[in-house]
């Protein structure tokens, strides 16, 4: 199983090209230049794309001590800047240095400010900043016995969405104070087990086109004697909605789930769950020797929308499982952690799932979700061997980290897609695709991927 896994990483480098970063950012700041006055409106978000946004709308050299870290949940106006730097970086010490000829710089650090040396990148965008949850929307998971309905009546609240079985529910209230009355009274209402905002995932990175690839179409075909066979996985792909893969690939692809309504895709551009299909598949076709009977079963937590929510993607997760998934490649994930996504993914565990989930394309080391929920295999990026990407998460949540993009196609026509969604999707597939040689167990599949695909520590 060890030279497999060897010669797939080599297949694998050959076949992606490696480029620098690709983000997309939103506004959180406002800073007057003529008052040196600052606005901020962040609701919990983690530090550094916010100091991103500080030095793309100031003009200031950012410095911060590795590590460093807060979540943020700030909303003020026309503050002068030492106080809204207090604000914003709250139990973090900082130092301004004011210039005349060149930019100010900011120095943020926990111990001393010679030890703040990891510049900030300012961001190119001057889009307002989006909320991190849906507005005027909570997720409550109630008690055995407690009754919904009247929950939500005494609430002034509409039950949206309802999972009865698992005792979860979407609830939508009328405006933002509703909202936030009904977050602190179902606090201490003792019919409640847990309540959360329901929560956005991060907008799946767009494919790029690429004039030519060398790469040829993926030799794969389906083993249909196994089929049944419970050493194949089905391996469950939570993400948007997935295309024709033509190639004969589609006989790998069973009936896709959709969690959040009927939508046709462009047809000129893949989608983002059918660059990583296509991923999951080269990949098992390399650990396979190019025949295998896993599959894949797609579900769309998506649909027309640009982000995902902790609701879709929960109602995801058991849709997945249901349905037979075995393996879950989560190539997407959100700064924001959920007790109730966190309960269905234990429950998913525990009846022997294998997760996989991407670690973040922001060079932080705080965690991103639900690749840093324990017992999920978190699946950061490289650029080349040994070197992890300039844009992959830092933090020691990670596990495995394998090649950051991968060529896949459409048509006629060659497409790049680049992050920590694809390292993702080569893991599950090479997992999925090593299992069903001769099923050995999975955390012998574990330990010979981590031996392989060890995290860098630069």
């Amino acid at each position: 199983m060890r030279c497999k896994i060897n010669s797939l990483l080599a297949g694998l480098l050959l076949a992606t090209p490696f480029s620098g970063r690709t983000a997309d950012t939103n506004s959180f700041v406002s800073w007057n230049a003529a008052t040196d006055a600052v606005s901020m409106d962040v609701h919990r978000q983690q530090l550094w794309p916010v100091l991103e946004d500080v030095a793309h709308q100031t003009g200031w050299h950012i410095f911060v001590e590795p590590d460093s870290a807060r979540v943020i949940d700030v909303k003020f106006q026309n503050e002068p800047r030492q106080e809204a730097l207090k604000k914003l970086l709250g139990d973090l010490s900082f130092a301004f240095v004011p210039k005349t000829n060149e930019p100010s710089q900011l120095y943020v650090f926990t111990s001393r400010m010679e030890n703040a040396t990891k510049p900030v990148n300012a961001t190119n965008s001057v889009a307002k900043a989006k909320p991190n949850h849906v507005a005027n929307q909570l997720m409550v998971k109630l008690k055995p016995g407690a009754n919904i309905d009247a929950l939500a009546k005494s609430l002034g609240a509409k039950v949206v969405g309802r999972d009865d079985k698992n005792g979860i529910y979407l609830l939508e209230f009328p405006d933002a104070a509703a909202t936030e009355a009904a977050l602190a009274s179902l606090k201490n209402n003792s019919e409640v087990a847990s309540v959360d905002y329901n929560y956005f995932y991060n907008p799946p990175a767009a494919p790029r086109l690429v004039s030519n690839s060398n790469l040829s179409p993926i030799p794969l075909t389906l083993d249909r004697s196994k089929a049944g066979d419970p050493c194949n996985p089905v391996i469950g792909l939570i993400d948007t909605r997935i295309q024709s893969l033509g190639n004969g690939l589609d006989a790998f692809v069973l009936k896709t789930i959709s969690i959040a309504g009927n939508v046709t895709p462009n047809p000129n551009t893949p989608t983002h769950a059918t660059s990583m299909a296509e991923t999951i598949l080269r990949a098992i076709s390399g650990a396979s020797g190019g025949s295998s009977a896993v599959t894949i079963l797609p579900v769309d937590v998506y649909g027309g929308n640009e982000l995902a929510t902790t609701w879709n993607v929960a109602q995801g997760v058991k849709a997945a499982v249901d349905g037979g998934a075995t393996v879950l490649n989560m190539s997407l994930g959100g700064t924001s952690d959920s007790a109730i996504l966190d309960d269905i993914i234990r429950q998913a565990q525990a009846q022997g799932v294998v997760i996989f989930a991407a670690a973040g394309n922001e060079p932080v080391s705080t965690p991103t979700y639900p690749a840093a929920i324990p017992g999920v295999i978190s699946v950061t990026a490289f650029s080349t061997p040994g070197k992890l990407a300039p844009y992959a998460n830092t933090g020691n949540f990670s596990t495995l980290a394998l090649p950051g993009q991968s060529i896949v196609f459409l048509g006629n026509q060659s497409f790049v897609v680049q992050g920590t969604s694809p390292a993702t999707a080569y893991a599950s597939g090479i997992a999925a695709g090593t299992k069903g040689i001769n099923c050995p167990p999975w955390s012998q599949i574990q330990a010979a991927m981590q031996q392989k695909f060890p995290v860098p520590q630069n």
